[in-house]
């Protein structure tokens, strides 16, 4: 109990979080986010924009760093798929409870139609949709070498994304005294791909509502 109560009171701080768990803490909260229903209230992209920063000080291995949450996080997706093929449309039948977001799953389903395949690649970036898309996509009964393919690139492009931004530039002096504001710039970046692929639709089902006419 000890340690589940230090864990969350130093997920407050992400700096300290890592120096206390070190790798294994940053592995389980990678996994949890993408595997576990529980994992949706984890930090994400900041996480791994600490990590790489932490480790820029010499406190963690860049490489051994990467491959293990790389890892984490395609198996993560991997066992998120499987527990959605596995529980099928059941799953939405679950009451909202403390540990399940009833309506994270909804709007994740609805970004999954919305992006098709692409969408595990997307909701990497995406709070409430890294947890759940996978899900989904089992649920929907997604092709399992396209999930396999989506995964492997989405789970290795977030992690080495986030952590080499905070490796390489999470020592510069400004970003060091604005590292809040950076990583909710970040966020916001990453969130262009979904809005330009939301525009994209729109225009593709109006360009289409009008052909209809």
């Amino acid at each position: 109990m000890d340690v589940i109560s230090e864990f969350f009171s130093n997920l407050k701080n992400l700096e300290e979080l890592i120096k206390w768990g070190g790798l294994t803490v940053l592995i389980i909260i990678v996994f949890a986010e993408t595997g576990l229903l529980i994992g949706f209230f984890l930090p994400g992209d900041s996480l791994l924009i600490t990590a790489g920063l932490i480790a820029a000080q010499g406190f963690l291995d860049i490489y051994v760093l990467n491959i293990s949450l790389i890892l984490a996080a395609i198996i993560g997706d991997q066992v998120g798929y499987w527990f959605g093929r596995k529980t099928g449309p059941k799953i939405f039948k679950r009451e909202k409870s403390i540990f399940f977001a009833k309506d994270h799953l909804v709007k994740a389903k609805h970004f999954y139609e919305k992006y098709g395949g692409r969408a595990i690649i997307y909701a990497r970036f995406v709070p409430f949709a890294r947890t759940f898309a996978p899900i989904v996509a089992g649920v929907g009964d997604m092709n399992f070498k396209k999930f396999v393919s989506f995964n492997i690139f989405g789970g290795t492009f977030w992690v080495l994304s986030m952590t080499l931004l905070g490796y390489f530039f999470g020592n510069i002096p400004f970003v060091k005294k604005n590292f809040e504001y950076v990583i909710i710039g970040v966020i916001i970046l990453s969130l262009l791909p979904v809005l330009f692929g939301y525009l994209s639709h729109r225009k593709e089902a109006k360009l289409k509502s009008e052909v209809d006419l």
